[in-house]
């Protein structure tokens, strides 16, 4: 590929940011400059999508997104090069919830694909999102937030009951839930980050397991929109990881995040031949 290709400023400025994220620790915060957004009330949201109005709308995001996932697959800008581990979510007899490494806007489209190529007629993966990206992204994305199987998060109290009861309702009926636990987007990282509990207190709080997904990916030859390499990815369904009985609560959070960063960890390695090290300045 030519050294002459120009890069977007603004992506080289994302970039550097990660990396001075990662040299200070901070892995928890986002490298993109989005706009904060506003709290989301507990009347704006029909999380289980009971009204006729919200299945209208989640019928019209369902046939724009595998439209825009078709087109941008056939353009080369999204590229699936292996689904593997998919018996692990075939298999799964109750709801669960997913975890998946965040680098990409795009990695959500990755790992619906890698959902539906498990089969399910009725069971639907659902998302736990960001309040910001519920309330302040407009245009063709931002109606995929609002109304693709999404579950934001909010800083007002009573809209956060009203969204665990919604993931403790979906999960009794056998649903998905998935989660970003790392807690931030940083672009075409390709490193596993710390992990936060939010996933694993609901796992926990419903007794129900945690799929582990991590997404590893390799250059292609074609160029993305900011001059920078698409990335081939490789979508990695791990064994569940199931609450122990003889733990109490906290400890059964605190495991199963654990598990979860060492699979993680463990595919990162194996996939791309090197030891998992971070250059945070201690």
């Amino acid at each position: 590929m030519s050294d002459q290709v120009v890069k977007n400023p603004e992506r080289v400025a994302i970039l550097q940011k990660i990396e001075e994220l990662e040299k200070k620790g901070i892995f928890d915060q986002d490298a993109e400059n989005d706009p904060e957004g506003r709290e989301l009330l507990p009347n704006e949201v029909d999380y289980l999508c009971k009204k006729l109005s919200s299945k209208i709308a989640r019928k019209m995001a369902y046939s724009q997104s595998h439209k825009f996932a078709k087109k941008m697959m056939k353009a080369g800008q999204l590229v699936i090069k292996d689904i593997r581990g998919i018996e692990y979510l075939k298999n799964m007899a109750t709801g669960a919830m997913i975890t998946c490494n965040h680098f990409h806007p795009f990695d959500s489209f990755a790992i619906e694909i890698g959902f539906e190529a498990a089969g399910f007629k009725k069971r639907k993966m659902h998302r736990i999102i960001d309040e910001k990206n519920y309330t302040s992204m407009q245009g063709f994305f931002g109606f995929l937030m609002r109304n693709y199987y999404t579950l934001p998060l909010s800083r007002n109290k009573r809209t956060m009951v009203n969204m665990m009861k919604a993931v403790d309702t979906l999960l009794a009926k056998r649903h998905f839930v998935l989660v970003y636990p790392e807690q931030s987007l940083w672009w075409n990282y390709r490193k596993p980050k710390p992990l936060k509990d939010g996933a694993y207190k609901l796992a926990v709080r419903n007794n129900t397991p945690v799929v582990p997904v991590f997404i590893t990916m390799e250059d292609t030859d074609v160029l993305d929109g900011d001059g920078y390499p698409v990335q081939a990815y490789t979508i990695h369904i791990c064994k569940p990881i199931y609450p122990k009985e003889n733990l109490s609560k906290q400890e059964n959070i605190a495991y199963m995040r654990d598990e979860n960063y060492r699979v993680w960890k463990e595919v990162y390695e194996n996939t791309y031949g090197i030891p998992l090290t971070y250059t945070t300045v201690q």
